[in-house]
C-alpha cells in the first residue's frame, strides 16, 4: 500500500520594501514554526528576503508585490533588485540552511546572518547556553578585499558575543567556502 504524500499548507506573503510580511496571528506563528523564521510579532511574520526565497523554493510561501504574485524566478529577480548582495546572501542563508543550522539575520550585529546549532529552537525570554549565537557569518564573493581593520573589526564582535567569525566565500560557480578567522593573543 502506497503511502499518500500529504499536501504541505502554503502561505501567502507581501513584498514591502525589504520584507516580506505574513499576516494573522496564527500564519504569521505558523511560519516561525516552520524552521525559525521571520520575527513574529503583532499578528504578523516579518520575513528577510533570503528567508522568502528559500520558503518560496520549498513551496511553502507564495509572495505577492501589490496585487501581483511572484513566481520563484521574478521573486528572485526582484529580492536581487532590492538588495545587491542578495544572490551571494541566498546562496549562504540556504546552504547553511540545508546543512541543518537555524539561520537568523545579522544585521543588529552588522554582518549578514547569527548561525545556531542544529536542532536549536529559539524562544521569546532568556536563552538557554544552546540557544547562543554559534557563529556570525558575512557572505562575500570570490575575489571580495577589505582592510584589516574591518576584518579585525568582525573578529572582535565575533569575539565580543562569544561566538565564532566565518567569512563565507561564494566562488563564481555558486560554490561555498567557509573560512574561519580568530583573534589570537601572545
Amino acid at each position: 500500500m502506497a503511502e499518500t504524500e500529504q499536501p504541505v499548507k502554503q502561505f501567502e506573503g507581501v513584498l514591502e520594501g525589504t520584507d516580506v510580511i505574513v499576516w494573522g496571528e496564527r500564519e504569521a506563528e505558523e511560519v516561525y514554526d516552520i524552521g525559525c523564521y521571520g520575527k513574529s510579532e503583532g499578528g504578523q511574520n516579518t520575513l528577510a528576503l533570503v528567508e522568502a526565497m528559500h520558503l518560496v523554493e520549498r513551496k511553502r510561501l507564495l509572495v505577492r508585490e501589490g496585487k501581483t504574485k511572484l513566481d520563484k524566478e521574478e521573486f528572485h529577480a526582484r529580492a536581487s533588485e532590492l538588495d545587491k548582495e542578495f544572490a551571494q546572501k541566498y546562496k549562504v542563508f540556504k546552504d547553511l540552511r540545508e546543512r541543518g543550522f537555524v539561520v537568523r539575520t545579522g544585521f543588529k550585529f552588522g554582518t549578514h546572518f547569527r548561525v545556531y546549532d542544529r536542532g536549536v529552537k529559539l524562544k521569546k525570554g532568556p536563552k538557554s547556553a544552546k540557544e547562543h549565537t554559534k557563529w556570525i557569518v558575512h557572505a562575500v564573493p570570490e575575489g571580495f578585499t577589505c582592510s584589516y581593520a574591518e576584518l579585525s573589526r568582525a573578529v572582535r564582535l565575533a569575539h565580543n558575543i562569544r561566538a565564532t567569525m566565518l567569512w563565507a566565500v561564494v566562488d563564481d560557480e555558486g560554490d561555498v567556502t567557509y573560512y574561519h578567522v580568530t583573534r589570537i593573543t601572545p
